[in-house]
């Protein structure tokens, strides 16, 4: 930044006489305002990245990566079964599943509740999605013994508010059931809890429930059908590419949807909300700019003697400019390591301890994640230590227009 005259000169201006110790002040104050905009962007942007991964990463364990669907949904995919065989020799692609979904009524002793219930081949699901890998009590062997009522696995949250444990039985009803000439007649089917699962994702554990796809089949009263088949793939991100290969592969009676597309207003809204924050706390930055600036510039004011001086010893005008950058800079390092001290320090408690508890029913996560990342702190650094500099130019360049012979005439 300059030579040790610049900084020597910068530091004994920054330690404020008796009698300037409103300079002082000003000037802790600056440093305080660059620390907490900092400090308050980096805790912001941990929690935006925090939800976002989080919430990322749920959805991709419980969904698939690319779901490939019937352009015509009430008739069914029955060729289910050779799409299978050709996307698994497709590229990427690491399991195959078909799967039958379908929106049913829970009735229990404790009332009625919409559910996503998920038709499944057992061991393709284990494949493509890791739900059922977080049994919490029961087994996945009920799904495939076809002797008595066919077996379902629920939800953790699920199961608490309809009151079922292990072996209870569930009616399940399907409101679309068939049409007659009454109007449409509901199907039901009894079921029992083989299993109870969770995930830690409010809306999985709460609305889904699992049993055989042949289950399904019957409860809906149609053949071996299945109306969706997920795909799981070796990077999610290639999702979009791996789609259009599938629908050449399925042909034009399918489409297809990637997890980015199921979820893009999340996580779109999530961007904005990121844009935002950088907007609003940024505004931090900015008053810890300008509080720099009326440092220095009081300090210009004060000094403009001793500023007159230093030019008649020889000082250049470089030098002095010099002077007042080296001394905004200190104080911007300054706020900025207090900041990166701060925000890093209290993401870290804050993400390993869960200080912050949500509701789950609104926030689908118990808690405040957070994920402060290096990048972060290294383009907020950048950017404060930017601001603090602009913030020094025209106090620098004003005293650089001292005229030592019109200050020193008088003394």
């Amino acid at each position: 930044m300059g030579s040790a005259f610049e900084l020597f000169v910068a530091g004994r201006y920054l330690r404020a006489r008796r009698k300037e110790k409103v300079i002082s002040v000003i000037t802790v104050i600056s440093v305080i305002g660059v620390a907490a905009g900092l400090g308050a962007l980096i805790i912001a942007l941990a929690v935006n990245n925090g939800f976002q991964n989080t919430l990322q990463r749920n959805m991709l364990a419980a969904t698939a990566h690319l779901n490939i669907l019937d352009k015509d949904p009430g008739s069914g995919m029955e060729d289910w079964r050779n799409l299978v065989e050709k996307f698994k020799h497709a590229p990427h692609v690491v399991a195959v599943a078909p799967v039958l979904y379908d929106q049913v009524i829970f009735s229990t002793s404790r009332g009625t509740k919409l559910v996503t219930l998920k038709g499944i081949d057992t061991r393709g699901e284990l494949a493509t999605s890791d739900t059922l890998k977080h049994l919490k009590s029961g087994s996945l062997d009920r799904l495939k013994d076809d002797s008595g009522l066919p077996g379902i696995v629920i939800g953790n949250k699920l199961a608490q508010d309809s009151g079922l444990m292990l072996n209870t039985v569930v009616t399940l009803i399907d409101p679309r059931g068939t049409l007659t000439p009454f109007g449409p007649q509901p199907h039901n089917m009894r079921f029992r809890v083989a299993g109870i699962f969770e995930t830690n994702f409010f809306d999985v554990d709460d609305t889904w429930a699992y049993a055989s796809m042949a289950a399904v089949q019957r409860l809906e009263s149609v053949g071996d059908v299945a109306n969706t088949i997920e795909i799981r793939l070796d990077n999610p991100d290639l999702a979009p590419e791996i789609a259009k290969d599938a629908l050449r592969i399925a042909g034009p009676r399918y489409t297809s949807m990637t997890w980015q597309e199921q979820n893009s207003q999340l996580f779109h809204a999530l961007k904005l909300e990121r844009v935002v924050t950088f907007i609003t706390i940024g505004l931090i930055e900015v008053v810890g700019a300008l509080n720099i600036f009326i440092t220095l510039t009081m300090i210009v004011l004060t000094k403009y003697k001793d500023i007159a001086v230093l030019m008649s010893m020889g000082a250049r005008r470089a030098q002095i400019r010099r002077i007042f950058v080296v001394q905004g800079a200190m104080i911007g390092v300054i706020g900025i390591a207090i900041g990166l001290v701060i925000g890093y320090t209290f993401c870290y408690f804050a993400g390993q301890y869960q200080w912050i508890p949500l509701d789950e029913s609104v926030y689908a996560l118990s808690y405040v994640p957070f994920d402060a990342r290096l990048l972060d702190g290294v383009w907020i650094t950048a950017a404060a230590l930017g601001v603090s500099l602009l913030a020094t130019l025209y106090p620098a360049r004003n005293a650089t227009r001292i005229t030592p012979v019109e200050v020193l005439r008088y003394e």
